[in-house]
């Protein structure tokens, strides 16, 4: 039974992967930024930004890769989270 959940759990994930690029398979990829800047400049095209940005990375590599950095750490924070209680519900009812 648990051979099957974990093939059923694989195909699912398979199929959240492939299934945007066959529906959206002429899609184009953009950040959010750009398209909230867009929309932001068609209701006022005299718009001036308060602030700018802290840091800009020099190329689009570096900025996708602190981007994955990013969510890398923001997953680890998360499995790091489920292992603990997951281990001490275990440790918990088996004590028991």
């Amino acid at each position: 039974m648990k051979k099957n959940k974990n093939l059923i759990f694989i195909l699912l994930i398979l199929a959240l992967l492939i299934l945007p690029f066959i529906v959206a398979n002429q899609g184009e990829f953009g950040g959010t930024d750009q398209i909230a800047l867009d929309v932001v400049m068609e209701i006022d095209p005299n718009y001036q930004p308060i602030a700018d940005n802290i840091f800009v990375p020099a190329s689009g590599e570096i900025e996708s890769m602190l981007f994955t950095l990013q969510g890398v750490i923001g997953a680890s924070f998360i499995g790091y989270f489920i292992g603990t209680k997951r281990a001490a519900y275990k440790s918990k009812h088996s004590a028991g």
